[in-house]
C-alpha cells in the first residue's frame, strides 16, 4: 500500500488540526497546548456549552462540526485513540455558559472514562455537567448478552450533534438537553459494511483482508473486522437487508414518525456511489411506507480510508426536526 503523506505518525493529528485551524480560522480556533478547538461564533443565547470528541481518523467528525449552531468546542485524540482527560477538561473550561457543560460521548470505554474524569474535575470547580451517551451500531451489541459495553457509538453522533444545537441555540437548559439527547439516542441506529479495510498510518498496511465477492457486514467506526463476512450480493439486495435490520431495531421507538436519514461513507468511497445508495434506501424505505423527512449524504464519520458506508436512521418528531433545521455554520456542515 502506498504511505501516507505525514511527517510522522506521530505528527500526523497535531499538523492536521494546526492546518484545519489555518484553513477555518473564520470558524474555529485551536489551543495549541491542550490540543482542542473552539467555536469563534456561538449563539448568545446558549446557556450551556456543547462538547464532544474522539479519536482521530473519522474527520470531519468531531472537528469538522464546531461551528455556530452545532458544537462549542471538540477534543480529536490521537488516531482512534479517546482524547485524553486534560483536553476535555480544559475544552469544558473554555466553552462553560452559566448553564453548564454537555458533553456528547461516543459509547467507547476510553472516551467514557476520560470524559467522566473531566466531568469530575468540573463538578469539583462548581460547573454543572451532564452527558449524552451515543450508542447507535447495531453490529456492536452485546447487552442481550451481559458481555461488553453494548451498542457502540457512530454515525448517529452527526445527527445528534446536530439537533443538540440547534435545541441549545433556543436556550435550552443542561436537563433539558441531556433529555433531549438521551431521547435522541434511543430513536437512532446505525449499520455500516465494508469492501476493503482502511490502511493503518503506522505500517501503510490495511488492516485486513477480503476477497474480490465479499462484504464485511457490520464494521466498526474504526474499521473493527466485523462478525459476518458475507457474499456480495448488489447493491440493491445489501440496503435492503441493511435497512431491515435497522428499523427492525427501531421498532417500537420509531412509533410512526418520519425519518432522518444518513447515508455516510467510511473515507474510500466516491460521491457517485453514496448517491445511488441513498436511492436505493430511500425506495426501499418507501416500499416499506416509512416516511423519510430528511436525508444526509456524505462522508461525515470516516475510518481513515475503508471503503464501505454507513445507514444511520433516526426517528424524527416535529421538534427534532425543527431543531435539525435550525442554521448552522461549520466547516463540514453548514446551511
Amino acid at each position: 500500500m502506498a504511505p501516507f503523506f505525514q511527517n510522522s505518525a506521530g505528527r500526523l493529528v497535531p499538523d492536521a488540526l494546526a492546518g484545519f485551524a489555518r484553513a477555518h480560522a473564520d470558524i474555529v480556533t485551536l489551543d495549541p497546548e491542550h490540543g482542542f478547538l473552539t467555536a469563534r461564533d456561538a449563539a448568545g443565547s446558549r446557556l450551556v456549552g456543547l462538547v464532544s470528541g474522539g479519536g482521530s481518523g473519522h474527520e470531519p467528525l468531531h472537528s469538522g462540526f464546531v461551528g455556530a449552531g452545532m458544537l462549542d468546542a471538540a477534543c480529536p485524540g490521537r488516531v482512534f485513540t479517546s482524547p485524553h482527560n486534560r483536553q476535555v477538561y480544559q475544552a469544558s473550561l473554555a466553552v462553560a455558559r452559566r448553564g453548564g457543560v454537555l458533553h456528547i460521548v461516543k459509547n467507547y470505554t476510553g472516551d467514557r472514562i476520560n470524559f467522566g474524569i473531566a466531568a469530575e474535575r468540573l463538578a469539583h470547580r462548581g460547573i454543572p455537567c451532564a452527558r449524552v451517551l451515543v450508542d447507535d451500531d447495531v453490529a456492536s451489541d452485546s447487552a442481550s448478552s451481559g458481555a461488553g459495553p453494548g451498542r457502540r457509538g457512530t454515525g448517529g453522533t452527526v445527527l445528534i450533534e446536530k439537533v443538540l444545537g440547534g435545541a441549545a441555540d433556543t436556550g435550552l437548559g443542561l436537563a433539558e438537553l441531556e433529555s433531549l439527547g438521551s431521547a435522541l439516542a434511543a430513536r437512532c441506529r446505525t449499520l455500516s459494511v465494508a469492501s476493503a479495510a482502511h490502511t493503518s498510518p503506522a505500517t501503510g498496511e490495511p488492516a485486513f483482508t477480503l476477497g474480490r465477492e465479499e462484504t464485511e457486514y457490520g464494521v466498526g467506526i474504526h474499521g473493527e473486522r466485523a462478525a459476518r463476512t458475507v457474499p456480495a450480493a448488489g447493491l440493491r439486495p445489501l440496503v435492503a437487508r441493511m435497512a431491515g435490520e435497522l428499523l427492525a431495531e427501531l421498532s417500537p421507538a420509531a412509533a410512526g414518525d418520519p425519518l432522518l436519514v444518513l447515508v455516510n461513507g467510511l473515507g474510500g468511497i466516491t460521491s457517485l456511489e453514496l448517491y445511488g445508495i441513498c436511492g436505493e434506501l430511500v425506495r426501499v424505505l418507501e416500499e416499506q411506507r416509512v416516511g423519510v423527512a430528511r436525508t444526509l449524504v456524505g462522508s461525515f464519520v470516516t475510518a481513515l480510508d475503508t471503503r464501505g458506508f454507513s445507514l444511520t436512521l433516526m426517528a424524527a418528531d416535529w421538534m427534532t426536526l425543527k431543531y435539525y433545521d435550525a442554521p448552522v455554520r461549520t466547516a463540514a456542515l453548514r446551511w
